[in-house]
C-alpha cells in the first residue's frame, strides 16, 4: 500500500490499541482520588465523578475498537500480530479489573460482575499474548520494552478487587502468575535497556511502567496478607520508589519527544504509586510517607491535565489514528 492510499484511510482503521491505556490511567486516577479522599476526611464526590468519566470513556473506546473489528480487520490483526503494539491488548481486560475496584465500595455487586469478565478476559489475552512469544519466529531485542509488562504482570491488578469481593483463591493465582513474570521479565527488559539500543523516541515514556508492578504489587499484597505491613511489602514499596527516582532522571529526555499516546505510560504507574504510598502512610502511621503521598497525588493531577490536554490537541490536530 502506497503512503498516499493510507492516508486516504478513514482514520477509525487506524484507531490504536493503545488508547486503552488512556483508560488505565484514567481509573487509576479515580482509585487514587477515592484514596486521598479516604487519607482527608472528605466525601467520595470527585471520584465519583471520574468514574462515570472512566466507565463513559471506556464504553466509547469498546465501540470504536469494535468498528475496527467490524470494518477494518486487517488493521485490527495487523495490531494483534505486531510484536509491541500486541502487548497492549490486554489494557482492555486491566482497565476492567481497575474500573471492578473503583466500583467495590459502592456498587459490589456490580464490581463483581465487572471483576469476572475482566479476569476471565485477562487470562485469556495472558495465555493468548505469551503463547505468541513462543514457538514462533525469534523477536529481536528491539522489539522488547517496558510494555511487555502489560500481558503478564497485569495479573498482579486482579487482587485490588478481587480479594474484597469474595475471589480469594482467584486473587492469589493472578498475583503469583503477575509476580512471577515480573521477575522473569524485568530481567529481559533491563538487559535490553542496558546492553541496547535505546527505546526509540516514542516508546521511551513507557519507562515509567516499570513502577506499575511493585507499586501495584504492594497494594494486592497488603491486601491478600490482611493489611500486614511486612517485610516483602516494605521491599515492594520501596521498589517503586527507586524506579519513580530513575524515571525522574530520565525525564529531561522527554522533552525533546513529539506528543504521542504512549505519553499514557506515565498516568497508570503514578497514580499506582500515590494509592501505594497513601496506603502504606495509613496503615504505618507514617508521617513522612503521608506528604510523600500528597505531593505524588498533586504530581498525578499535573501529570493527568496534562495528558488530556495534550491528547485533545492531538486529536484537533488530526495527530491521532494515523499511519505509523
Amino acid at each position: 500500500m502506497t503512503e498516499a492510499e493510507q492516508v486516504a484511510e478513514p482514520k477509525l482503521a487506524h484507531f490504536p490499541v493503545t488508547f486503552f491505556a488512556t483508560i488505565m490511567g484514567l481509573a487509576g486516577l479515580t482509585l487514587a482520588t477515592h484514596t486521598a479522599e479516604h487519607a482527608w476526611g472528605l466525601p467520595a464526590l470527585l471520584s465519583t465523578l471520574l468514574l462515570l468519566g472512566t466507565v463513559v470513556a471506556f464504553a466509547a473506546l469498546c465501540w470504536f475498537f469494535a468498528l475496527k473489528w467490524n470494518r477494518h480487520r486487517g488493521h485490527f490483526l495487523g495490531e494483534w500480530e505486531h510484536p509491541v503494539k500486541k502487548a497492549f491488548f490486554p489494557a482492555i481486560s486491566i482497565s476492567l479489573l481497575l474500573i471492578a475496584t473503583a466500583l467495590a465500595p459502592s456498587l459490589p455487586w456490580l464490581a463483581r460482575l465487572v471483576w469476572i469478565v475482566g479476569a476471565s478476559l485477562q487470562l485469556g489475552l495472558t495465555l493468548a499474548v505469551i503463547s505468541g512469544w513462543i514457538g514462533h519466529k525469534p523477536f529481536q531485542p528491539l522489539h522488547i520494552s517496558p510494555a511487555w509488562f502489560i500481558p503478564a504482570v497485569g495479573n498482579i491488578v486482579a487482587p485490588l478487587a478481587g480479594v474484597g469481593l469474595g475471589f480469594v483463591e482467584l486473587s492469589w493465582f493472578f498475583f503469583s502468575v503477575g509476580l512471577v513474570f515480573w521477575i522473569v521479565l524485568l530481567v529481559l527488559v533491563m538487559n535490553r535497556l542496558i546492553f541496547h539500543d535505546p527505546l526509540p523516541g516514542r516508546m521511551l515514556p513507557t519507562l515509567a511502567i516499570l513502577i506499575a508492578p511493585p507499586a501495584v504489587g504492594f497494594v494486592a499484597w497488603i491486601n491478600l496478607n490482611g493489611g500486614q505491613i511486612d517485610a516483602f511489602a516494605r521491599i515492594l514499596l520501596n521498589s517503586a520508589f527507586i524506579f519513580a527516582a530513575l524515571v525522574a532522571v530520565q525525564a529531561p529526555k522527554f522533552s525533546a519527544i513529539p506528543f504521542a499516546l504512549s505519553w499514557w505510560a506515565l498516568s497508570f504507574p503514578s497514580a499506582a504509586m500515590t494509592v501505594a504510598t497513601f496506603r502504606f502512610a495509613a496503615l504505618s502511621g507514617s508521617g513522612f510517607h503521608a506528604v510523600l503521598a500528597a505531593l505524588f497525588y498533586v504530581l498525578l493531577l499535573i501529570i493527568m491535565v496534562s495528558l488530556i490536554a495534550r491528547t485533545v490537541k492531538a486529536i484537533r490536530a488530526g495527530e491521532i489514528c494515523v499511519p505509523e
